[in-house]
């Protein structure tokens, strides 16, 4: 979606809300709900987040240490500096438009080279400098649960019931029992923007696999964390949970990322 289909689109009242988003130490997006007007008056040139926001734990607390941000030192803001080229509508929400973003330092506005996008870019720009374009690609694999993450957190994690109950490795059959949400995530990933070839069960109960077509390695980047991101929102719509840990369970396979690479 360019700036100028966003205006468009908010002009004829398909989008009231612009999500602006950065991608935090665990792959998270983290950022803020805008109203449309106020993305396209002032928020679409730079806004504002807490500087803990990169120095996090999973539970969102903050652990001392951290020399960029601490209770000692006082927390501040980063800038929130929207990639425009990033602009994509969001299909499994209504009215909905997002943006990543790139953080920058609040009194330098120079990038925060520990945010993860700006390493990547950074490895990109010395790849470029040898005269090597990186492409880049990854395979999600992922279980889906019975229940919401809410209502298996309110049961203490404990006896978790994958969505099904057998290795469904390229069952159509099992697979099939799943397309509720499958077929959602397939095309609401694509009709993002995001290059989805195609989907498959993997080698366990419950677990999934979403195939997503190489790119530039930024491309790449972004696509891997908005379907993980897509994923476990349209599961939660359907009354599921969805996770990527790598081993959920001590007597099930585990759950891989495969990276390709090539120059």
């Amino acid at each position: 979606m360019t700036f100028e289909e966003l205006k468009a689109q908010i002009d004829s009242g398909h989008i009231d809300t612009v999500l602006v988003c950065i991608i935090d130490m665990q792959g998270r997006l983290m950022g803020k709900r805008f109203h449309a007007e106020a993305f396209l008056d002032m928020a679409h040139d730079e806004t504002h987040c807490c500087n803990y926001l990169l120095a996090t734990d999973l539970d969102m607390a903050t652990p001392d240490g951290y020399a960029s941000t601490s209770w000692s030192a006082g927390y501040g803001d980063y800038i929130m500096k929207p990639d425009l080229s990033t602009l994509r509508p969001v299909p499994w929400l209504d009215g909905t438009a997002l943006c990543l973003c790139d953080v920058l330092d609040h009194h330098t506005h120079q990038p925060v080279p520990f945010s993860p996008r700006q390493v990547l870019k950074a490895q990109i720009a010395r790849a470029n400098a040898l005269g090597f374009t990186p492409m880049m690609a990854t395979e999600l694999e992922f279980f889906l649960f019975q229940g919401t993450h809410d209502e298996i957190a309110a049961n203490g994690f404990l006896d978790l019931k994958p969505i099904s109950n057998y290795n469904e490795d390229y069952h159509i059959f099992q697979t099939s029992k799943e397309e509720h949400i499958m077929r959602p995530i397939r095309n609401h990933l694509r009709a993002m923007g995001i290059p989805i070839e195609g989907s498959k069960g993997e080698a366990e109960a419950g677990q999934e696999e979403l195939n997503i077509k190489y790119a530039d390695a930024l491309s790449t980047a972004d696509h891997h964390t908005l379907a993980k991101h897509g994923i476990k929102e349209i599961a939660h719509q359907h009354g599921h949970a969805a996770t990527f840990i790598p081993k959920w369970h001590h007597d099930r396979v585990g759950s891989s990322a495969h990276v390709h690479q090539s120059l």
